[in-house]
């Protein structure tokens, strides 16, 4: 497929989209479903009052765990069809009425924790421990008798389960802002051609060969979000704002302690890993210098970021894509590789290539019974090999969990999602590096991948949880917020992480300052940290399983059985037992060792290319 060629969302062979109809025969029986769920929300509430018993509780779950599942589907179905095509508007219209829904099932069924708090832990643990039908929610009794002081009464509750509609719209307007209304003017090439800019073909452009492309791409990308930058702020903060109202309705005394209470983290690892970033950030600088000499250039811009240090980037087919990643995958055994190639290449669990209107970046997404899909723009290139990689990590996160865990515990937390991904990241560069070992342009492609990675996940993204903190803090303290104060801070947390090796003068400064609205993450309560906090996990886990032998194939059990757990423990936890422990700043230390790596043999495959 021509990766500068965006195809409208009809013209895209249905064997390259995700597999809609194994969730859904078609939308007539999605709104069919959606007409069945509305019916039956009242029968949600049928056990208010009436949880008395183990007989009472199991009826309970029994009748609406499923009744969740099914919201959940509804949900995630109309969601991914507008994420593939944001001109959609059946899809932004299903997505709606799905998320309203959500939020009438969230109401409903507000009074049982709130009820179950009341009944008490002596006495629901007890019925957990004598009835084998409740065995299994022992973890999910633990956890919500720990979250107690933060569980307000059914009749708040019930509020907070009304409002998530309203409050859940603030993302979708980020979306549609940018997804679908953004418009950019084309970018322009040194031999004169002019090629659309769309959020699925950005990142191509912008390691692209050709300078005068990547700079006209990137100056006329960001400036669009520029031009909507008031919005964009107001939108933001509103984000925050929802933030701080919640938290403080469940009694926290900040977003980040009411974000991290709800997957048990401490709050000492967000601050460590900001610590050893900033400690870290020499290890940048020389990567930042070392780019600008490879590249010859008298001064490094931001859009040489992503510029090729090689004459012959790799071309990677999606096919070829998925082969080498299940090559690498070996150590995880012939389940594993055998379950993410089918998914890749039958079960069209990928939605693949880029078309009109569909969303920037990529995602893993699913619920307990249908695939877990994944929506991306594959333009054949290692970084795009990667990124599948990336989201496959995730799918088959969520395909052994689904597999091995009931619906109660079958999504895991945030902290623990952005392991699986980075894991797959890394194994998959480590076996190409062996494999491509005598092709010195490959290597030094294969580490241009490696550190745009770490650029997202480790160099962006910390900046963004700074960014993050710093902006929640001001709302916190009741403080004003304007675009130029966010684009202000978001300049200076980057100009810091550049290290005078980047140019950012003048109309760069404003560019560079609204990365953050570029970031959908932002609209997810302290999301970003925990790239960073996952990237570190990732090494450490993947280091374990590389170094072969008896110890590497203990280490790779213990990884498949991390996977398989789902939300059956705390992540923190599940992260020890499988050989990493997050309470420190080692994994994090150690990542950047790998990385510091990294610069080091691309300045020895760069010898004499400069």
């Amino acid at each position: 497929m021509a990766t500068l060629n965006v195809l409208p969302r009809s013209a895209v062979p249905v064997e390259s989209t995700w597999n809609a109809e194994s969730v859904f025969k078609d939308r007539a029986a999605w709104a069919t479903e959606r007409d069945a769920l509305s019916a039956l929300l009242p029968s949600v509430s049928a056990a208010q009052g009436k949880l008395t018993s183990a007989d009472a509780l199991v009826e309970y779950f029994e009748r609406v765990l499923p009744l969740q599942r099914r919201v959940a589907t509804l949900f995630f179905y109309a969601v991914m069809a507008r994420e593939c095509d944001a001109n959609d508007a059946d899809a932004i219209s299903m997505t709606s009425q799905a998320a309203t829904l959500a939020s009438q099932f969230r109401a409903a069924s507000a009074f049982f924790e709130p009820e179950l708090l009341a009944v008490g832990a002596h006495t629901v643990n007890g019925w957990i421990a004598a009835d084998k039908r409740l065995n299994a929610y022992a973890h999910y009794a633990d956890n919500l008798f720990r979250r107690a002081a933060h569980v307000r009464s059914g009749e708040v509750e019930q509020v907070l389960g009304m409002v998530s509609d309203p409050l859940g719209a603030i993302d979708d307007v980020a979306s549609a802002l940018t997804n679908a209304d953004l418009r950019f003017v084309p970018a322009a090439g040194m031999n004169g051609s002019v090629i659309d800019i769309t959020q699925g073909n950005i990142h191509r452009l912008l390691s692209d060969s050709d300078r005068e492309l990547r700079r006209t791409a990137w100056e006329r990308y960001s400036d669009s979000y520029v031009q909507h930058q008031n919005t964009l702020t107001s939108n933001l903060v509103l984000s925050v704002k929802r933030d701080v109202f919640l938290a403080r309705v469940r009694n926290h005394q900040t977003a980040l302690g009411a974000s991290l209470h709800e997957s048990n983290v401490s709050e000492s690892v967000f601050h460590n890993l900001i610590d050893t970033f900033r400690k870290n950030l020499p290890t940048w600088h020389r990567y930042w210098a070392l780019r600008r000499r490879a590249l010859a250039v008298e001064t490094l811009h931001p859009y040489d970021i992503w510029a090729p240090l090689t004459a012959r980037p790799p071309v990677v087919p999606y096919k070829q894509a998925v082969e080498w990643i299940s090559d690498a995958l070996k150590p995880l055994g012939k389940d594993y590789t055998e379950t993410l190639k089918r998914g890749c290449t039958k079960d069209r669990w990928v939605d693949v290539y880029p078309n009109r209107g569909k969303r920037q970046g990529a995602f893993s997404f699913g619920v307990h019974g249908t695939y877990p899909f994944i929506m991306m723009s594959y333009n054949d290139t290692l970084s795009d090999m990667s990124t599948l990689a990336h989201e496959l990590g995730h799918s088959m996160h969520s395909y052994l969990s689904w597999k091995n865990q009931p619906f109660i515990y079958g999504e895991y937390t945030l902290f623990a999602a952005e392991v699986a991904s980075n894991f797959n990241q890394a194994m998959t560069r480590a076996y190409l590096m062996q494999a491509k070992a005598d092709d010195p342009q490959f290597q030094i492609a294969l580490v241009e991948e490696a550190m745009y990675n770490f650029h997202r996940y480790f160099f962006q993204m910390p900046l963004l949880a700074q960014f993050e903190l710093d902006l929640h803090t001001r709302i916190e303290q009741g403080k004003g917020v304007t675009a130029a104060d966010l684009n202000g801070m978001m300049a200076d947390l980057f100009a810091e992480g550049y290290g005078g090796e980047m140019v950012m003068d003048g109309a760069d400064r404003e560019r560079v300052g609204a990365v953050w609205s570029e970031f959908g993450h932002l609209y997810s309560s302290y999301y970003v940290f925990q790239y960073a906090t996952g990237i570190s996990a990732a090494h450490a886990l993947s280091s374990a399983i590389l170094a072969g032998g008896a110890d590497g194939e203990a280490a790779a059990a213990r990884y498949l059985t991390f996977l398989s757990a789902g939300g059956a423990g705390y992540p923190v936890d599940a992260l020890r037992a499988a050989g990493v422990d997050m309470t420190t700043p080692t994994a994090v230390e150690k990542t950047f060792e790998i990385m510091a790596g990294y610069v080091d043999k691309l300045a020895a495959l760069t010898d004499g290319h400069a």
